[in-house]
């Protein structure tokens, strides 16, 4: 499979018996997996056909320049990300109620995530009602069962909704909690379409899990 221009915290990027996990990344069922947001790197230690190339995503930090290629905000995108109905977004939990998760939409796929995401230079709110959550037993959901604050949630535009939030839906197996945190603060890993597992404390956590790609 070839790497995506953009990865994003969860998606998948090959399996362990072609590449090396490095920084960025994180090896989960024989899987390599993006453990941040970036472009994923191939290195090949040595130049040696021996060993297995490396496989990285850098931090990108929020404002940095280069000579040859400008400020990174402006090599990702150089006009703001608004979306539409259909498109793919990618956004960080910023508060769970009883009825709502209100999300800050971070990335924006044009109809879809299998190309290069724009990342959005100004705020964009999203809100996943209670009833958009998942597509079945909708009146069981428990928002707080969910979704935590901090997670980061990959989700469809569904409605332009009001002025000031675009309604989402994760009603869809591809779609819901791509990374999140223990309470300890530790980056954990799906282990089923409902918990995500610390694996420095053992402990699972409920969450709506989005199906790895």
């Amino acid at each position: 499979m070839s790497l995506p221009a953009l990865a994003l915290p969860g998606q998948l990027l090959g399996p362990s018996n072609s590449y090396t996990p490095g920084p960025g990344t994180h090896l989960h069922a024989s899987s390599i997996y993006a453990s941040l947001a970036g472009r994923p790197i191939i290195t090949t230690p040595f130049k040696s056909s021996s060993v297995k190339p490396i496989l990285t995503i850098p931090r990108l930090p929020s404002t940095s320049t280069s000579a040859d290629h400008g400020p990174v905000s402006e090599r990702v995108s150089n006009t703001n990300a608004l979306p539409r109905v259909g498109d793919v977004v990618v956004g960080r939990v910023t508060r769970c109620m009883l009825k709502q998760v209100n999300l800050a939409v971070l990335v924006v796929y044009d109809g879809g995530d299998g190309g290069e995401g724009i990342v959005c230079a100004d705020e964009v709110q999203g809100v996943v009602r209670r009833e958009d959550v998942r597509a079945t037993e909708k009146e069981k959901v428990v928002v707080g069962e969910g979704f935590r604050v901090g997670d980061l949630v990959r989700a469809v535009v569904i409605s332009l909704g009001d002025q000031s939030n675009y309604y989402l839906t994760t009603a869809k197996n591809e779609l819901g909690v791509i990374m999140a945190k223990s309470e300890d603060g530790n980056t954990m890993y799906p282990i089923s379409w409902k918990e995500f597992k610390d694996p420095v404390a053992g402990e699972t956590e409920t969450r709506k899990v989005a199906k790895p790609f």
